[in-house]
């Protein structure tokens, strides 16, 4: 890697519309966790706990999707069009990531 790649900054390009929708579901979720919290303070019963739990890992999931679906579409295609190839590596890296 060359001196120009390891001191590139990249940036997302989204519309204030997709990070509205991002943010908005972030929120509920931040909201979510703090429910679990709450939850345990109050020595809810595990089972019910857990099943937020499952809830806040499916919300995640979502946005995960949310993103990985606009990063392909903007960021990954710009760079592929660029001629920066490397960039479906980066991508498998992300999705083997996501997939664990």
């Amino acid at each position: 890697m060359d001196e120009k790649e390891c001191c590139q900054v990249r940036n997302a390009h989204h519309s204030a519309e997709f990070k509205k929708k991002i943010n908005n579901r972030l929120n509920r979720i931040e909201g979510q966790i703090r429910g679990v919290k709450r939850m345990v303070d109050e020595d809810v019963y595990c089972d019910d706990i857990l099943n937020q739990v499952a809830s806040i890992k499916s919300a995640m999931d979502g946005v995960a999707k949310e993103l990985l679906g606009a990063h392909m579409k903007s960021c990954v295609a710009d760079q592929i069009r660029e001629g920066h190839d490397e960039v479906i590596e980066e991508l498998f890296y992300t999705i083997k990531k996501l997939l664990k």
